[in-house]
């Protein structure tokens, strides 16, 4: 079948490597692409944001699927449109989106049907939200309650910082975003990010990854859109998966089939694993980025025929195989980022960086000019390895990252951190 990819991250450029390497498909489009998509798919110049466009894009091109990457198209209902004209999409519509799209609707089903998270007040008023944080504990939890491209969170560790994110909030510093604020006791635990596919009625576990949000080496410094991950992780035994599946996962498959909005795509819950087990900090309705990458890297199913199967209802009873190593991924950023950076800076030595046994580069922020690769977002390359253990992938994925000849950028030289003091006991 043909396939239209929309997206331009790594998560896409992943994607896009799997999808690549199944016999269902033929023809691959992908919109916008990145310098690494581009040459593996047939880039296309469609305005994503014109459901319409896309829509006659894929009926004039007897597309097959249509793979949603970014959480952006899927809030704005982009699936709906497609469905609505007959077109096979992985990806929730709208209303499913909203898990989200809204980190109050979110908190809302957990609390209606039991699901495990930190207690919560969610407010469209400032002097509201005020009043309620006087009376909670410190550190306290901020968050934009829309969309705010990974960076609306704010964990406040006293309360004139927690007051300051809750008038910087409802003064416009995130945009529409903030036009509400949920404000979350502060979970203590070990994150882990928890993977499955859902067909509206059938929920299949994927696998588990930790990612390493903060800029800096030791988890410090500003939060970014993720600056490596690993998969599996080491926290997420066979346990505390089942009872991810059983007291986060399920519940919110039958929530939304209350609500006349089945969830069709890939759940993406955050955790934290607490003293009392699994708890939900928030909901994705994507894969993650740089999560995904290092989940395609493991996989040993066939993507696509999983993607129809969630898109067509097709789930029961399928299982998906992993591969026994170890992923880890290093995320390669702009200098400056995830504050102002430059554009343009040329990157050399990529196909000798990628050359190891087990070692994948899978393009974000990058563009191919005259032979040349640039770059041109904040996080540009996820350089990407296998290994028997964490520590094993960690060394093959650095080994290639040094490889790479970009002086325009940077990467934190620690990440699996948490996961190699594990196996050194």
């Amino acid at each position: 079948m043909n396939i239209l990819l929309i997206g331009s991250g790594g998560r896409e450029h992943a994607l896009a490597w799997k999808m690549k390497q199944s016999p269902l498909c033929e023809r691959l489009f992908c919109a916008p692409g990145n310098g690494g998509i581009n040459q593996i798919a047939e880039h296309v110049d469609l305005d994503v944001d014109d459901h319409r466009a896309v829509a006659t894009f894929a009926k004039g091109n007897d597309i097959g699927l249509v793979v949603v990457g970014p959480e952006g198209p899927l809030v704005a209902g982009l699936a709906d449109e497609l469905i609505a004209v007959g077109i096979r999409v992985f990806g929730p519509q709208a209303k499913a989106a909203q898990l989200e799209g809204s980190k109050g609707f979110t908190k809302d089903i957990c609390a209606k049907y039991n699901i495990p998270t930190a207690a919560y007040g969610r407010f469209s008023d400032e002097a509201a939200a005020l009043d309620y944080l006087a009376a909670q504990n410190i550190p306290v939890v901020i968050k934009a309650d829309g969309l705010a491209a990974g960076k609306g969170v704010i964990v406040a560790t006293t309360r004139a910082e927690a007051e300051t994110a809750v008038k910087n909030i409802f003064g416009g510093m995130f945009g529409a975003a903030g036009a509400e604020v949920v404000i979350e006791d502060c979970l203590v635990g070990e994150e882990a990010s928890f993977f499955a596919l859902c067909d509206g009625e059938t929920a299949v576990p994927l696998a588990t990854a930790q990612d390493h949000k903060q800029v800096g080496e030791g988890d410090t410094g500003p939060n970014t859109g993720g600056m490596g991950a690993y998969s599996p992780a080491p926290v997420m035994s066979a346990e505390m998966c089942q009872r991810t599946m059983d007291e986060i996962i399920k519940p919110t498959v039958q929530a939304m089939k209350d609500i006349g909005a089945p969830f069709k795509g890939v759940f993406f819950a955050g955790l934290m694993i607490t003293d009392k087990g699994p708890e939900l900090i928030e909901y994705n309705v994507r894969f993650g980025d740089p999560e995904c990458q290092v989940l395609m890297v493991r996989m040993k199913d066939d993507l696509v025929e999983l993607l129809v199967a969630a898109a067509d209802g097709n789930l029961a009873g399928r299982q998906t195989h992993w591969r026994n190593e170890m992923a880890l991924s290093v995320v390669m950023a702009a200098n400056g980022y995830p504050g102002s950076y430059d554009k343009g800076s040329q990157i050399g030595n990529l196909n000798n960086a990628s050359a190891g046994d087990g070692v994948e580069i899978f393009h974000a922020g990058t563009k191919i000019e005259d032979s040349k690769t640039l770059a041109v977002g904040g996080r540009v390359l996820n350089v990407t390895a296998l290994g028997k253990s964490v520590s094993e992938a960690k060394e093959a994925a650095y080994g290639a990252v040094k490889k790479v000849d970009w002086p325009g950028g940077f990467y934190r030289r620690d990440i699996g951190w948490r996961a190699v003091q594990r196996e050194k006991g």
